[in-house]
């Protein structure tokens, strides 16, 4: 699916979020420490199960990110993306710029307002089914969906750093520095939709990315998957 086609998509379910979801899912929610493959992972999960199973209705996975989300939100609250990036960062605005922002735009939404549309627009894709998601608090967002399952790549910091280090063209001192505070950002996201040491936080399998192969992690994603029956 091309991403215009995507973020349409997205619209579309976003505007069915108010409609009866009477058996949401099936939905896989994908966390991960920076510097591990996340995407890659994701890409290959999908690739896999459309290319490895036949599905009765002809519906076919996806994955969704920031950016698809980014823009499904943005267009559900009449705003340009960038206005709803640092939501999708963790980041917070100060009060000064929120009163300055109030004044001088017309489109202007609060944090809180954002923050809702962003959930709103993961859940109602969720509800729909047979999509993977990439970060974005999706398993705090999606927990409570009986079919769903909810994993994490981690790694030690040291071989994250050397990654990134070469990705980024840092030291990796620098690297490190830049890991913790990604890392932070998500852990903050993850615990604004679901709270601080809950179950809504908590993942199901959680994979060495250091020491797995994307291959490997992706067949143990499937073979649990088939599992819980959230192929079919």
């Amino acid at each position: 699916m091309a991403k215009v086609d995507l973020v349409k998509y997205l619209i579309d379910r976003h505007k069915e979020t108010h409609r009866p979801c009477p058996e949401p899912g099936p939905v896989v929610t994908i966390s991960r420490e920076m510097g591990c493959s996340g995407t890659q992972v994701v890409q290959q999960l999908v690739m896999e199960l459309n290319k490895r199973f036949e599905y009765k209705n002809g519906e076919l996975w996806k994955w969704v990110g920031k950016e698809e989300i980014q823009a499904a939100a943005a267009h559900a609250l009449n705003l340009p993306p960038e206005d709803i990036n640092y939501v999708l960062e963790a980041k917070k605005k100060t009060m000064m710029d929120d009163i300055l922002q109030s004044f001088s735009s017309k489109y202007y939404k609060n944090d809180r307002i954002i923050r809702k549309t962003v959930k709103e627009v993961i859940r109602s894709i969720a509800c729909h089914g047979r999509v993977v998601i990439l970060g974005r608090g999706g398993v705090a967002i999606t927990r409570d969906i009986s079919r769903s399952l909810h994993i994490n790549l981690e790694a030690p910091l040291e071989w994250r750093a050397l990654r990134i280090s070469e990705k980024l063209n840092i030291e990796q001192k620098a690297a490190e520095s830049y890991i913790l505070t990604i890392d932070k950002k998500r852990e903050e996201f993850r615990v604004y939709f679901g709270g601080i040491n809950t179950d809504y936080t908590r993942f199901d399998l959680t994979f060495n990315s250091m020491t797995l192969s994307i291959n490997e992690i992706v067949d143990i994603i499937i073979k649990t998957m088939d599992i819980r029956k959230l192929i079919y």
